[in-house]
Order: C-alpha cells, then sequence, then structure tokens
C-alpha cells in the first residue's frame, strides 16, 4: 500500500504531518473522473453491456448497505449508492458525495455536500439522507455489520442547507477513510425496504435475485459528468474458480475476481484476456474459537501457529503471489506496519511443546472447516494436518461448499477459516475485527488493553505516536489474538481485454469492488 506522495495527491502520512502543523483537520481532493491508472490516450466510450462473475454469492445476498457483508455486497452498494468519500490508488480518500470534510480538532467535522445531486427517483440529496445514512447503523434493530465504526458518531446533525455536522465521541483523524467504507454509503432519508435500491449512484437496479444475480442500467442522470459508461452491468456468482475461468475465456462473462493462482498461465496465454495483479492486505486466516476447551487454549493457539509453514504457504499455495504474514491484520507495505516485531517461523518442535502443554497430542480434536471460498484455505487445512501428524496431533479437515460458507460455517465452528478484504485504514481494520466487542471478532478474543490503545489511537494527530500505539496493538495480536495469518494475498482479478478503465484500489477485487463507473467498451 503505497503511501508516498504522487501524482494523484498527497499521501496520507504528509497529510498528518502538514495537519499537525497547521492544528487544522481536513480532507479535500479532487473528483475521481477517470480511472486510477487509466492511460492519458485512450478515450472512455459509451454504450455495451458486460457481465461480471464474482466468487461469492448466497440467498444472504442483499441491498441494504447496513446488512452487507462479502464483496458481492460492496460491489452493489457502489454499483446502485454513493458514498461521502471514496478512496483512490493510494488510498487517499477523495470526496465524493462530500464537496468537503473539514475539522479543526478531528472531533467535530464539517461536512458540507455537493449540490445538483438526485436520487435515482428524481429526490434531490439533502443533509437529512445523510443524517439517517450514518445514524442508522447505531441502531441495535438495523444490525448494522459496521455498528461499532457507527458507535463512534455521538451525533450527526444537518447544520444548513447543505451541510452536516458530525461529532465524534473521541477524535478521530481517519473519519474521511471511514465515511468510504461500503456499508457507511448514502440512503434515502427513512427508507427501511432496499428492494429498489433507489440511491444517487452510477446505475439504477433492474433485477436483483440473492445468490443468483444483479443487474443494473446505467444512470443517465449521475452526478459525474460523463459516467458512467456502460449501458448495462450484469453481476453473477460463480463460486467455483475453474468454471468461472472457464466462463471468460468461453465469453459468457468479462471480469472475474478471485483467480486462483494456477489459472494465471492459462489465461495470460489466451489471446484477448489478461491479468490484474493487486497487491494488497488480503489474508485467510485459521480462527482458533475462545469458546472451545482445545482452541481457546493460549498454548494451542500458538502450537497451531508455529504449524504454519509460511514460505511453503506462499510458494506453493499462492505460487508466489503473496507475501509472508506475522498473525497480525496489517500487511508489510502499510505505513503502520511494525516491522520490529519477529518473524514466527515454521517450528516442529515449538509446535510440539505447546500442543503437549495444551493436551492436544494423541486425542479428538475438532475439525478444521475450509472452503474454496477463503482463498488457499482447503489447502492450507491440509497442509497443517499433514504436519500436524508428525507431532502426533490428529487434525481433520471439513471441506465444504462455498455457497452459504459464511453465514453457516464462519465463524460458528471451534476451528475454521476466514477470508477478510482489505481495509482502507488500520483503525477501521482493528476496530471491525479485533476489538472486543466487534460483531466480526471473528476469535472472540478480547483484551481490555488493545481496546484502549485503539481508542487512544483514533484521538493521536502525532502520526509518530499514533504509529507506536498501533504497533503494540499488531505485538497484542501476534502474541495472543486466535487467529493465525500465514501470509496477504495479491488480488487476482482476470478480465478481457475489450473491457477497458481498470485500475487498481487495494482494498478489494475490481477497483476495491468501484469498477462499475469506471469500466467501458472499447470493442
Amino acid at each position: 500500500m503505497n503511501d508516498e506522495t504522487n501524482s494523484r495527491g498527497i499521501s496520507r502520512r504528509d497529510m498528518m504531518r502538514m495537519l499537525a502543523g497547521t492544528g487544522m483537520m481536513a480532507a479535500g481532493g479532487g473528483l475521481l473522473t477517470a480511472a486510477p491508472g487509466a492511460l492519458a490516450a485512450e478515450v472512455p466510450k459509451k454504450g455495451g453491456s458486460i457481465r461480471v462473475a464474482y466468487d461469492a454469492g448466497s440467498v444472504s445476498d442483499t441491498l441494504d448497505p447496513a446488512a452487507g457483508s462479502t464483496g458481492g455486497d460492496y460491489i452493489r452498494f457502489f454499483m446502485f449508492y454513493s458514498g461521502l468519500t471514496q478512496l483512490d490508488e493510494s488510498l487517499t480518500p477523495r470526496m465524493n458525495l462530500a464537496e468537503s470534510v473539514s475539522s479543526t480538532d478531528a472531533k467535530t467535522w464539517i461536512i458540507k455536500l455537493r449540490q445538483g445531486v438526485t436520487f435515482h427517483d428524481g429526490k434531490p440529496l439533502a443533509p437529512a439522507d445523510v443524517v439517517y445514512s450514518l445514524t442508522r447503523h447505531k441502531d441495535p434493530q438495523t444490525a448494522s455489520r459496521v455498528k461499532t465504526l457507527a458507535d463512534q458518531f455521538t451525533s450527526v446533525t444537518a447544520s444548513g442547507p447543505n451541510e452536516v455536522t458530525l461529532t465524534l465521541q473521541v477524535p478521530n483523524a481517519d473519519l474521511p477513510v471511514i465515511l468510504a467504507t461500503p456499508q457507511l454509503v448514502i440512503v434515502k432519508d427513512g427508507t427501511s425496504n432496499f428492494n429498489q435500491a433507489i440511491g444517487t449512484g452510477p446505475y439504477k437496479l433492474k433485477s436483483f435475485k440473492p445468490g443468483a444475480g444483479t443487474i443494473g442500467v446505467r444512470n443517465d442522470n449521475y452526478w459525474k459528468p460523463g459516467q458512467p459508461y456502460l449501458d448495462q452491468i450484469e453481476l453473477i456468482s460463480i463460486s467455483d474458480n475453474a468454471a468461472r475461468v472457464s466462463a471468460l475465456l468461453a465469453g459468457d462473462v468479462h471480469l472475474i475476481n478471485s483467480v486462483d493462482p494456477r489459472s494465471t498461465r492459462r489465461i495470460a496465454a489466451t489471446p484477448g484476456y489478461e491479468m490484474k495483479e493487486t497487491r494488497s492486505g488480503l489474508y485467510t486466516d485459521l480462527i482458533m474459537r475462545r469458546d472451545n476447551t482445545f482452541t481457546g487454549n493460549p498454548d494451542f493457539v500458538k502450537g497451531m501457529k508455529y504449524l504454519f509453514d509460511r514460505e511453503q504457504i506462499r510458494s506453493a499455495v499462492f505460487l508466489g503471489y503473496a507475501v509472508i504474514g506475522n498473525d497480525q491484520p496489517i500487511p508489510p507495505g502499510h505505513r503502520y506496519f511494525n516491522a520490529s516485531l519477529p518473524q514466527r517461523k515454521f517450528d516442529l518442535d515449538k509446535a510440539k511443546f505447546y500442543m503437549q502443554k495444551a493436551g492436544a497430542v494423541g486425542t479428538t480434536l475438532p475439525p478444521i472447516y475450509a472452503t474454496t471460498d477463503a482463498n488457499g484455505s482447503v489447502e492450507m487445512a491440509q497442509l497443517i494436518q499433514q504436519t500436524a501428524a508428525k507431532i502426533g496431533v490428529n487434525l481433520s479437515v471439513n471441506r465444504v461448499p462455498a455457497d452459504g460458507y459464511w453465514s453457516n460455517h464462519w465463524m460458528k465452528h471451534p476451528l475454521g477459516f476466514g477470508s477478510i478484504n482489505p481495509r482502507p485504514s488500520a483503525d477501521v481494520l482493528f476496530t471491525q475485527f479485533f476489538k472486543s466487542d466487534a460483531p466480526w471478532n471473528e476469535s472472540a478474543w478480547k483484551d481490555p488493553k488493545f481496546d484502549q490503545l485503539l481508542v487512544s489511537a483514533r484521538a493521536e494527530t502525532d502520526d509518530a505516536k499514533r504509529k507506536q500505539m498501533y504497533g503494540e496493538m499488531q505485538a497484542l495480536v501476534t502474541d495472543e489474538g486466535g487467529i493465525g495469518i500465514p501470509s496477504f494475498i495479491s488480488l487476482l482479478d482476470a478480465n478481457d481485454k475489450r473491457l477497458k478503465g481498470l485500475g487498481s484500489i487495494p482494498t478489494g477485487a475490481m477497483m476495491g469492488f468501484s469498477f462499475a463507473e469506471y469500466a467501458w467498451w472499447s470493442a
């Protein structure tokens, strides 16, 4: 994740340094009008329809931003709705529905709204829509997936005809980044039925069938001049990698995500198709639940972490499309990565020592749940199983279908795998997945010191001090957390070369799920 100054704007590091010096917190930046990384020589054309195959789909698919939890959901949110901010390829927040987001103390923020924006039904965007969209995530009845983020909002009020004032419980310099979270897109004031997906996004809903498909048609009144370019986008779910690749190469679909590394050569060698690798913070993690006798034992957890042959996983499972991880979620290259932490290495002797301490040798243990939808989890589970057998630890692997895995199995077994999409900031990542009361705290790990550091780091506008706090939090997760992260996986998309305008935004597949407004058809 690049945080150096580049041609598209100042880096987050430089911005924080500058703002700390001036005493003014602000986030500005121009409107993104072209796909990040797009060649200036290529002028987008209007017209054309494409089909896109995503790897995750189930009857839990949704058009309600609060309920969304999969990449397919996020694509829909960015097709039909717009956020106040959006992230570019350097993960710098750019203004979107907001014309500016500014603060003098990082606690009280003034959001000026862009004028001339209308919803799909013609209603003009108003402060009341923003107030409703942000505060509904705080209501327990909403059961929002980002309630822990929204709990930071003390009040959200309309403070002018085109202005919203958002006050936080404690200062958080990352608010402009947080507002780019997919679930925080803006919906109409009072909306309780999301079946029509009435938003301000680049596409209007034509049809939606959970687990089957979504069709969106161009919003001719989209507020970004000239965009979007395609007449129609159809999003379908194909959970099987081989079937997804075959659909692409047969011309049935034009863009796919989550390509198995073993398929990259086949795609690259086929005329008319291309691969796109995006280095990212995506990780597949082994979850060891605290609410089970074995998996909640800290010695068992340490033993399992020593069973990861990380280099083998990087090279054999991901064919080099990954970097080695250290059981905490901040990837190397991130501006807050703690490079001083000792790298945990594959060590059978230490694994055996801790497994014997935990009473896990020669006994029946819970099975490891794995699925093709958690990248590499099946292969990793099998490697751990084979390695564990060498020290007398009997692990079994339950391979379950991708369809419904996240609703039926994720976080519901003592041992299982998760797959966490990249997040734009350390605060968002830690808040959603490691805070004691986070709904996605995968292993149910609770640490009061970690929670306190998280809150303190939010309020810290000195970047060096903030980095130190995030470093301490990484150390706590590495040493004591109930998850194992052996590697960070590159995002691998593939597309028909006639589909243009695709760049890389490392928050997720297909340009951080936002390809819809940038993609265009050249044929």
